[in-house]
């Protein structure tokens, strides 16, 4: 069967296992629901789509390490709340970041994989996700139809997390078992081919326990591009018991499945240089050009998720909470990338290029513990809230690039010399106008995949200290022992037939201590103003490549040996307050990020851990009800940020960091027309931001970025019954051409075009 056929059949598999899922789902969820019905206390309020109707609220982070209210705690953090996630209608962790300026995402380039990127404060925090204060491994796709809320730390922060890159981290809060019987279901349509279909369903057995189940299924084309789409089908089963007791336990057991036809962009100047660059250096191409091919590209991503949360209270100054994650990731795809095929040329009066290709085949395994034991007691005049816990983890990833051989492929026309990039014979197509449905015959075959594991023990403990009603001193610490063994495997072929592999085997080991301490004065019991300070150790394994590898190596000069840690420092000076009784909650944040000891080369040869990169600027956020009827989420962030020393030829010293821009808005407000007709939307803005690598030959006159951008989005939703309502979405109103994001020299993706959603939620 040819590559095309097993990649259309896994597609029609993967769909008719998700409809199969909602069927089954179905007939469950309708027998819950008269069941529900009953349950469901009377005096509850009610809700549309699954949001409050009385407003967004603000939330608090759900873990023992925050051991103040946020209003409290002298750290720039941001909760994202289920309101907003269904408001917007976003499907992605991308869709959902986007309410938080300040945060964007980087292309799947530079030996990162293609998966969510997040960058936070100028730096690449992809490797910083957790999912319920776990650490979530692995190159993802995430979803949220599971997740209750998200949870963004902004700044150095591995008194929290342990390593990291730096720049923040970001928690997923999953939905779990609750004393309630409920049914939520909503199903969506819209333009692109979109369909949506979303079942939450919670039943309460007994006093103490409940179990919940939640079912999702879509299928999309991506909106303004060509061929691109993707498909996916997930759930989340939970059982809880002992609620609202002093002990208590929850299983919770997560599957996803995506398969996608990949997008990896349009090409950059740099590509075609005998052509005159617009002043972006993003090829001036229709939105719509699509460089990959159906009969060959893919992306299949799997995890398989498995936690057991168990908590007992002894006292409130004496609690414990235990998690326990098993998971299994893949992430597996082979994609075009129109920027490595080698430069294009011009031909018979027309333009052309050799497609290249990334492809990764990246399976994950993690198993982890975090345990904390946590309180609040008062020693005379003075109150500690603490928090102690122990995390140990152990991941095993493997990795490996496929090569990739074309035996019979579009031809490239008499006069090509394009470089082949392993691709073999044919594979070329118009730069101006790409035909993804183009022929392709070849072999894909994996070779011994690279293999990392990595060991983690790290100890931490927290304590807000209360010096009467005014002052609060906030203290934590963390020492972690992180060991990386593994083996590196170089792989040379010919003629798509691999003739050789070279394995080298790694390790490395480090310790090392990060702190936060943070002062906070309090004008009013619902204000605060605050002064911190905090650090991050970055070990070489994640600075730089993979999110997870095995490398901590130097090179030239520093061949063989160790390279210690870069080191991230953070300065912070804020004040927050609440209003309205709690329900609208704002911050205002000014801080000073450093990162150092990065390894750079200083001459020809030579190599020293001297580099430096800094970002400052200001934040703004603000959360929650303005009145009984208007709901606002968003901020604004202003960023300053300088690679201060990098390589001696000194191309890239003074240019702003990659994926940074330094003005980004973001607003999404709702207002009640009437008891039964709410109208909003969202406004968007972006300035413009450099990609990575963006100097090049003649001293940096290669810059590339995404230029500036406004997008608006609208929302409105009608309650049809006290039980049903529609929601309308229609994202970028405006149908706004905007990148979303670059790759220096390689690649600059665009974002969505205009799409509307039209969605029925049903609840009971």
């Amino acid at each position: 069967m040819s590559v095309k056929g097993v990649v259309a059949r896994k597609k029609r598999a993967l769909v008719f296992a998700a409809a199969g899922v909602a069927g089954l789902s179905m007939g469950a969820v309708a027998q819950a629901a008269d069941l529900a019905a009953d349950a469901v206390d009377a005096a509850a309020p009610k809700e549309l789509s699954g949001v409050d109707v009385s407003g967004v609220r603000a939330r608090e982070p759900d873990a023992p390490k925050y051991t103040a209210p946020l209003v409290d705690t002298p750290r720039s953090i941001t909760v994202i709340p289920r309101e907003v996630i269904e408001q917007t209608a976003a499907t992605s962790l991308t869709d959902i970041l986007r309410t938080s300026p300040g945060i964007t995402f980087g292309a799947g380039e530079g030996g990162q994989p293609l998966a969510d990127r997040p960058f936070i404060r100028g730096q690449s925090s992809g490797n910083n996700i957790f999912v319920d204060g776990v650490r979530d491994t692995g190159g993802q796709m995430r979803e949220v139809f599971a997740i209750e809320q998200v949870e963004v730390v902004k700044g150095a922060d591995s008194a929290y997390s342990g390593r990291g890159s730096g720049g923040g981290s970001i928690n997923l809060t999953t939905k779990r078992p609750r004393l309630d019987s409920f049914v939520n279901a909503s199903a969506s349509v819209g333009t692109g081919n979109y369909y949506r279909g979303v079942i939450d369903a919670n039943y309460q057995v007994g006093d103490t326990s409940a179990v919940r189940l939640n079912v999702m299924g879509m299928d999309n084309d991506s909106p303004g591009r060509d061929a691109a789409n993707f498909s996916r089908y997930g759930l989340l089963a939970g059982v809880a018991t002992g609620l609202g007791t002093e002990t208590r336990a929850t299983l919770l057991y997560y599957r996803l499945r995506t398969d996608d036809l990949p997008d990896y962009g349009v090409p950059l100047f740099t590509k075609a240089q005998a052509l005159p660059r617009t002043a972006s250096g993003v090829l001036p191409v229709p939105r719509d050009s699509f460089y990959g091919l159906k009969a060959r590209d893919y992306q299949e991503t799997e995890a398989d998720i498995a936690t057991l949360i168990a908590e007992h209270d002894v006292s409130t100054a004496f609690k414990i909470r235990s998690v326990f994650r098993a998971s299994k990731t893949l992430n597996d795809y082979v994609v075009t990338n129109p920027g490595d095929g080698g430069v294009a040329q011009l031909v018979g009066g027309q333009w052309w290029m050799k497609r290249g290709t990334k492809s990764r085949w990246n399976p994950t395994k993690t198993v982890a513990n975090v345990t904390d034991v946590y309180g609040a007691f008062d020693q005379g005049f003075i109150k500690h809230s603490y928090d102690v816990g122990l995390e140990l983890s152990r991941e095993q990833n493997k990795n490996a690039a496929y090569v990739v051989y074309t035996t019979a492929g579009a031809p490239c026309p008499a006069g090509f010399t394009g470089a082949s990039n392993n691709l073999g014979v044919g594979d070329c197509t118009l730069l101006f106008d790409p035909n993804p449905n183009d022929p392709w015959q070849g072999t894909l075959t994996r070779p011994t995949p690279s293999r990392n594991i990595t060991k983690t023990v790290g100890i931490y403990a927290f304590d807000t200290i209360s010096f009467g009603e005014k002052w609060l001193l906030n203290l934590g610490v963390r020492h972690d022992s992180y060991e990386v063994n593994g083996t590196d495997v170089t792989v040379t072929s010919a003629n798509g037939v691999i003739t050789g592999e070279t394995l080298t085997p790694r390790h490395g080991d480090w310790e090392f201590t990060n702190y936060q301490v943070g002062l906070v004065y309090k004008p009013t019991e619902n204000s605060s103003v605050y002064v911190a300070y905090a650090t991050t150790s970055t070990p070489p394994t994640i600075a730089s490549g993979d999110q997870n590898t095995g490398t901590g190596t130097g090179t030239g000069n520093l061949a063989n040996l160790l390279l210690d840690p870069e080191e991230v420092t953070n300065f912070e000076v804020g004040a927050k307050a609440t209003f309205f009784g709690e329900k609208l909650s704002a911050s205002v944040t000014y801080f000073d990020l450093k990162r150092e000891n990065a390894q750079i080369q200083v001459a020809s040869g030579v190599y020293a851990q001297v580099g430096e990169a800094a970002a400052k600027g200001v934040e703004i956020g603000v959360t929650g009800a303005v009145t009984e009827r208007w709901d606002v989420f968003g901020g604004y962030t202003y960023m300053d940020t300088e690679l201060v020393r990098g390589a001696y030829n000194v191309v890239n010293e003074g240019d702003p960091l990659a994926n940074s821009p330094k003005h980004s808005f973001s607003l999404f407000t709702t207002y009640d027309v009437t008891d039964a007709l709410t109208l909003g939307g969202g406004a968007y803005y972006v300035s413009k931001s450099f990609g990575g690598n963006q100097g090049g030959a003649g001293g940096g006159t290669n810059r590339i970025y995404a230029p500036a951008y406004w997008r608006f989005d609208a929302f409105a939703s009608y309650r049809i019954t006290e039980n049903v309502d529609l929601q309308l979405n229609v994202q970028n109103v405006g149908d706004e051409d905007y990148i979303i994001r670059t790759n220096g020299v390689h690649h600059a993706d665009y974002g969505p075009a205009r799409q509307a959603i039209l969605t029925l939620n049903v609840r009971y």
